[in-house]
């Protein structure tokens, strides 16, 4: 009875939060994002290295102006997106703040592959100086963040449109049912071709979307393939495990299960 209440204990604070979390949802305004067949959130799916390199490139070009993505070295990309050469000049091409030297000053210095990716902004309210208001968030753990993150996320960036009638949306705001609410303060961020992918892709705004979905998806859980590839292994050695115990078991009990026991009672004289 404890073992039990102490459970009931351990867990109600947890399903507590999944209900309220589960009603906030429900009593949310916004559109929820249709499911997508990303194929790296499939049981043993990877991601697409090609497309990551590709979204990289949307995110450079077009996110890193107003986003950030802190928790992201540009040693993490090595292997991934660049090999170890490029990430080290995507590093050098900006100057970092270093210090102190020997005579206690600050100094600037080009990028190494250990620092993580600059701040746009130098504070947040320079960043909502520059964004009417709004606080462009950091991306790193965009998709973990919001609840199906990729497929909100990719529905956000493809959401916007024209408000319907009764809508009225305020001057720098936009429409996106996506997004809760319905105004946001980013404006539409994607169109044809507005990039060019170095692989001969053709940049169309779902592509882009789709790409940058899965960059970011990569940045929130960068060692999602190692997880699955040791999930995979400790599944196949407790096949293994469970196949061994089940012999030792019936080689152990095989004696005692196949004795015969025969009763002789004592015959009287």
């Amino acid at each position: 009875m404890s073992v039990r209440l102490g459970l009931l204990a351990l867990s109600g604070p947890a399903l507590y939060a999944t209900v309220s979390s589960a009603k906030k949802m429900e009593n949310s305004d916004a559109l929820h994002a249709p499911h997508y067949p990303w194929h790296f959130n499939k049981p043993l799916g990877t991601f697409d290295h090609a497309a990551l390199r590709r979204g990289f490139e949307v995110y450079k070009q077009v996110c890193a102006s107003c986003h950030g993505l802190s928790r992201v070295a540009f040693r993490n990309l090595v292997g991934v997106t660049h090999t170890a050469a490029e990430a080290k000049m995507l590093a050098e091409e900006i100057e970092f703040q270093d210090g102190p030297d020997e005579n206690g000053d600050m100094f600037m210095r080009p990028g190494k592959l250990s620092d993580y990716f600059p701040e746009p902004y130098a504070n947040e309210n320079a960043a909502r100086a520059a964004n009417n208001g709004a606080y462009p968030p950091d991306l790193s753990l965009m998709t973990k963040a919001r609840h199906n993150g990729s497929d909100y996320l990719f529905a956000l960036l493809m959401g916007y449109c024209e408000p319907p009638g009764g809508v009225e949306i305020r001057d720098g705001l936009h429409y996106n049912p996506y997004f809760p609410g319905g105004a946001i303060g980013m404006a539409r961020q994607l169109f044809d071709d507005m990039i060019e992918y170095d692989d001969g892709t053709p940049a169309t705004s779902s592509q882009m979307a789709k790409d940058v979905t899965e960059f970011l998806s990569w940045a929130a859980e960068p060692e999602m393939t190692e997880r699955k590839l040791m999930g995979l292994r400790a599944m196949v050695l407790m096949t293994f495990a469970a196949a061994a115990t089940w012999y030792i078991k019936r080689h152990r009990w095989t004696v005692i299960k196949n004795r015969k026991v025969v009763y002789n009672p004592m015959m009287k004289n």
